[in-house]
């Protein structure tokens, strides 16, 4: 691939898909987000549609600038409208079978050899993403954070195949055209953030769990104790349980250390469907915005 990224495809339109989705847009790409059907594909405009409102009630954006960003954006239910795509970004669920179908699918669909196929995964290892591809090279973690529009990091993940060109590419996109600014990370579970921050927010959960201290309690204590901005329970609330879940599996799977092992409580409210901000309910409750 030659020159800079401007056409951009995203798998996935939940909150993270939507987020990267959003930025892009108002980088003045070409983003293209597909979903699994066309009444998903629907739910996503609207979720990209309202963070942008947000955006211009703050005074973040002007309103010109929100509808430019918009209309920039083609919501579909089909892979197939990816075909011409410099770089595609999966954000779907964090489940490794669900992101090795969809790698393999692309493989067949993305027809410029030299486009990258990137991950969004928080946790997964690059590698697993890449096999089920025959263009490993070009296969690369590029892991944002939540709120996508808000937060400047971006964590670039190598497999052992990755190829210098394909860091390059993406590392250029992030910073140059996205403006975030981004960390390099080996192919570990957790890369550099989540392997410091999970073991955090799973030790929140235990004390919660163990009745030593109330949700608000803990939250309170971090953001006036230490200064932090959100509570871990809030955070966790925010980041979406399941996903907590799943990165500790993730990180107790390769590491086998007892801090990174789900809590029963966080897996009995996962299984409740009790997830956070998205649900409306997890370690608080939410309204709506």
């Amino acid at each position: 691939m030659s020159g800079a990224v401007r056409r951009v495809g995203i798998v996935g339109g939940g909150q993270m898909g939507a987020g990267i989705a959003e930025v892009c847009a108002r980088a003045g790409l070409d983003t293209v987000v597909c979903e699994a059907d066309a009444t998903a594909a629907r739910a996503a405009r609207d979720r990209v549609s309202a963070s942008l409102e947000r955006a211009v009630r703050r005074g973040k954006l002007e309103p010109a600038a929100a509808r430019d960003a918009l209309a920039r954006l083609v919501f579909t239910g089909s892979l197939e409208d990816l075909a011409d795509r410099q770089l595609v970004v999966e954000a779907v669920i964090e489940n490794a079978d669900a992101k090795t179908e969809v790698f393999a699918a692309l493989d067949k669909i993305v027809e410029d050899p030299a486009a990258v196929l990137a991950t969004n995964t928080s946790s997964l290892p690059v590698m697993r993403l890449a096999m089920a591809t025959g263009r490993a090279g070009q296969v690369v973690g590029l892991h944002f954070f939540n709120p996508v529009p808000v937060l400047p990091l971006v964590e670039v993940v190598s497999s052992l195949y990755t190829t210098s060109e394909t860091v390059a590419v993406v590392e250029d996109f992030a910073t140059l055209t996205l403006g975030k600014t981004v960390v390099r990370s080996r192919d570990r579970a957790g890369f550099v953030v989540n392997a410091l921050l999970v073991p955090y927010l799973l030790a929140a959960i235990r004390m919660a769990e163990s009745g030593f201290a109330t949700a608000t309690a803990i939250d309170s204590g971090m953001e006036l104790g230490c200064a932090h901005p959100m509570g871990p329970l809030k955070l966790a609330d925010l980041i979406g349980l399941d996903t907590v879940a799943s990165i500790a599996e993730s990180l107790y799977d390769e590491f086998r250390e007892p801090l990174y092992a789900p809590p029963p409580l966080l897996q009995r409210m996962v299984e409740a469907g009790l997830l956070g901000r998205k649900t409306g309910r997890g370690f608080h409750v939410y309204g709506q915005d």
